[in-house]
C-alpha cells in the first residue's frame, strides 16, 4: 500500500531516549505511523508524534551507539509485513524479520536478503476472471512447503497473463490483472486489519482436545480466548497444548516477551511432532514470531500486531487460523514505557489511558468472514495474560475480561497439587458455548449441552458442600452430598486432570471426551439411586474406580468404546452385593 509522498526526506536526530528518538528537519509531508530509517546503521522505526517542527520516532532496535546529530531517512509507507510464500515453518522477529537468516543481519540496523527464489506452478490460465483472495498459483520455497500465491486486496479483472512454471524471485511478479502486475510478495500495514466481505456467525468450535475446555468452556472459529494466571501456573504449556493439538489449518505463535528458553522449547517440539491430520512435521503450518524480554522492547509492541496480520493473510485464503500470544501483559508492559518516555498522563497503575482501546481494537480483529473471494476463513485469538502477584484485578486483566468470548483462569492451589491443566472451574467463563450447542446437535451429540451442564453444576455443588464437611466432618453429610463429593473427585482426577508428557493423552478426540464425561455421571446417578436404595454411602466410597480414573490415559485418543467397556465395568462393581 504506496502513498504518494516523497521517496525520501531526511532529518537530523536531536535527543534520545530509549527506543524514543527525536528528530529535527523531516518536512511536514511526514505523516503519523511513517517508518523512518535512523542513523549510519539504517534502524527501523515508526513515527508516533509529529509537531511543526519536530517528530517522535519508536525504534524496533536497540538505539546503543546511535549519537544526536545523525542522520533520519523517512520513508512515505507506514510498518508493514511481508506477506507471501516462505512463512509457514519458519521463525520471524517481531517486524516480520526471519531470525533463521541470523546472524548475517541480526546485529542493530542489519537487513535480511530478500534474494530469494521458489519454484512457481500456475493453477489458472490466462483469460479467467480474478479478484482479491484468487489463487493464481503455488510456490515452493528453500524450506519445502507449498504455498498459495494469490491476488492481493484491490485488484481485480481478467487475469491477462500468468508465469509458466519455473523458478521466479521472492520479489517478483507471477500474473497482470487488468494492466496491474501481482507480485509474488504483497505487503500490508500491521495496524490496519485487512478487509473482507461479511463477518459470520460463531457457530462452529475450535477443538483444543483439551477436555476442560472443548467440554466446560468452549471457544468457537473467529472467537477470543484469554489464559489468565500466575507464575509457575502452567499458562505456557497450555498454549503449547493448543498450538499442537487444535484443529485450525494454520498457527501463528507469538512469543511477545516471554523467557527465549520457553520460546526455544516449544520451536524444538514443533519441530519433533507429528502432524495427526498430515504425518508430516507440524512445524509446516506454524509461524513463529518471537519477541522475548531479551529483544527490543518496541519490537514487542509491533509483535502482536504483525502476528494478527499474518493471520488474516492466511485466513483471507479461506484458512482456519489461530493467533497465540504469549503474553499481552508483556506487550501492555512496552505499551506503558513507550507512554511514560514520551511524556504522556498515566492512567491505572501506569499504564497509558488508551490501554483498553489497544485492546479491544486488537481482539476487535478475530472473526469468522466471507472473504473477497467468497470463501470462510477465521482468526481466533488466544492470549495469555500474566497478572503481576496473580492478582486479576489489575488493568490488563479487568480489560481482557471485558472483551475477549472465553476467560480460562489458572488456579494456583490446582497447578501447586500436580492438576494439569490448572483451569478453574469456579472463575472461567465461555460466552461461546450456548450458541455452540447446534453445532454439537448436527454432529449426532445432542447431550453436549445437558453434559456440559450437569457438569458444571455437580463441580459447584461439591465445592460448596467441601467448605461445609471442613466444619463438621464429610462422614457427618447425608448420603447423597457424600455422593457428589465422591463423583465429583472422579471428574476431577479422571476427566478434567490431563497430562500434556502422557503420548496418550495429550491430546482427546471430541467422542472420548463424551464417552469420559458420561461416564463419571453415569457413576453418580448409579450410586444416588444406591444410596436412595438403602446402600450407606461409605460402602460406595471403598468400591475402586481406578479403571475408569486411568481410562484417559490408557484407552486410545478416539476410542470412546474402551471409556465405555471401562465404565460398564465400574458400575458392576457398584452394584455388587457387599458383604
Amino acid at each position: 500500500m504506496g502513498v504518494n509522498r516523497p521517496a525520501d526526506t531526511s532529518g537530523r536526530i536531536r535527543r534520545i531516549n530509549g527506543p524514543l528518538v527525536e528528530v529535527d528537519g523531516l518536512p511536514p509531508t511526514v505523516a503519523l505511523a511513517d517508518t523512518v530509517e535512523i542513523g549510519s546503521r539504517n534502524l527501523v522505526g515508526e513515527v508516533v508524534h509529529v509537531s511543526e517542527d519536530r517528530i517522535t520516532a519508536q525504534v524496533y532496535e536497540s538505539t546503543a551507539g546511535v549519537r544526536a546529530g545523525e542522520r533520519v531517512r523517512a520513508r512515505p509507507w507506514p510498518l508493514s509485513a511481508p506477506l507471501g510464500p516462505g512463512l509457514l515453518g519458519r521463525v520471524f522477529d517481531g517486524i516480520l524479520r526471519p531470525l533463521d537468516e541470523a546472524p548475517t543481519w541480526l546485529v542493530p540496523g542489519g537487513q535480511p536478503s530478500r534474494a530469494r527464489s521458489m519454484r512457481f506452478a500456475p493453477l489458472i490460465e490466462a483469460g479467467a476472471q480474478v479478484g482479491p483472495g484468487t489463487r493464481i498459483g503455488t510456490a515452493v520455497t528453500s524450506t519445502n512447503i507449498e504455498e498459495a500465491v494469490v491476488v492481493p486486496p484491490g485488484v481485480q479483472g481478467s487475469l491477462d497473463w500468468v508465469s509458466p512454471p519455473g523458478e521466479t524471485d521472492w520479489g517478483g511478479s507471477v500474473a497482470t490483472v487488468a494492466g496491474r502486475q501481482v507480485p509474488v510478495v504483497q505487503h500490508w500495514p500491521v495496524r490496519t486489519q485487512r478487509p473482507h466481505l461479511e463477518r459470520l456467525r460463531t457457530d462452529v468450535p475450535l477443538i483444543t482436545g483439551q477436555r476442560v475446555l472443548d467440554v466446560l468452556f468452549p471457544v468457537a472459529q473467529g472467537s477470543t480466548a484469554a489464559v489468565v494466571g500466575g507464575f509457575g501456573t502452567g499458562k505456557t504449556v497450555l498454549l503449547q497444548q493448543i498450538a499442537k493439538w487444535c484443529d485450525a489449518d494454520v498457527i501463528v505463535y507469538v512469543g511477545c516477551g516471554e523467557r527465549g528458553n520457553e520460546l526455544a522449547d516449544t520451536l524444538d517440539e514443533l519441530r519433533q511432532l507429528e502432524d495427526p491430520r498430515t504425518g508430516r512435521m507440524l512445524m509446516e503450518r506454524t509461524v513463529i514470531i518471537a519477541n522475548t524480554s531479551n529483544m527490543p522492547v518496541m519490537a514487542r509492541e509491533a509483535s502482536i500486531y504483525t502476528g494478527m496480520t499474518v493471520a488474516e493473510y492466511f485466513r483471507d485464503q479461506g484458512l482456519h487460523a489461530v493467533l497465540i500470544a504469549d503474553s499481552t501483559s508483556r506487550w501492555a508492559e512496552a505499551q506503558r514505557e513507550f507512554a511514560s518516555r514520551l511524556g504522556q498522563l498515566p492512567a491505572e497503575e501506569g499504564y497509558p489511558a488508551g490501554l483498553a482501546s489497544a485492546l479491544a481494537a486488537f481482539y476487535e480483529r478475530a472473526g469468522r468472514v466471507r472473504t473477497l473471494s467468497g470463501a470462510e476463513g477465521s482468526v481466533t485469538v488466544v492470549a495469555a495474560v500474566s497478572p503481576p502477584g496473580g492478582d486479576l484485578t489489575e488493568p490488563v486483566t479487568a480489560h481482557t475480561q471485558r472483551f475477549v468470548r472465553c476467560l480460562w483462569t489458572l488456579d494456583r492451589d490446582l497447578a501447586y497439587g500436580r492438576h494439569y491443566p490448572a483451569v478453574s472451574w469456579r472463575s472461567s467463563f465461555s460466552r461461546d458455548a450456548d450458541g455452540l450447542a447446534s453445532w454439537y446437535v448436527e454432529q449426532g451429540d445432542p447431550g453436549w449441552q445437558a453434559r456440559r451442564t450437569r457438569t458444571a453444576a455437580l463441580l459447584a455443588q461439591a465445592d460448596h458442600l467441601r467448605s461445609v464437611a471442613e466444619l463438621v466432618g464429610e462422614a457427618a453429610l447425608p448420603g447423597r452430598e457424600r455422593v457428589v463429593l465422591l463423583t465429583a473427585r472422579l471428574v476431577r482426577d479422571g476427566v478434567l486432570r490431563q497430562s500434556a508428557l502422557d503420548a496418550n493423552d495429550a491430546a482427546c478426540g471430541t467422542a472420548k471426551q463424551a464417552a469420559l464425561f458420561d461416564a463419571a455421571l453415569a457413576v453418580h446417578d448409579a450410586a444416588q439411586r444406591l444410596v436412595d436404595a438403602g446402600r450407606p454411602a461409605a460402602v460406595l466410597e471403598e468400591v475402586d474406580l481406578s479403571r475408569l480414573v486411568q481410562a484417559a490415559s490408557q484407552v486410545g485418543r478416539d476410542d470412546a468404546a474402551g471409556v465405555a467397556r471401562r465404565r460398564d465395568e465400574v458400575l458392576a462393581l457398584l452394584t455388587r452385593e457387599q458383604d
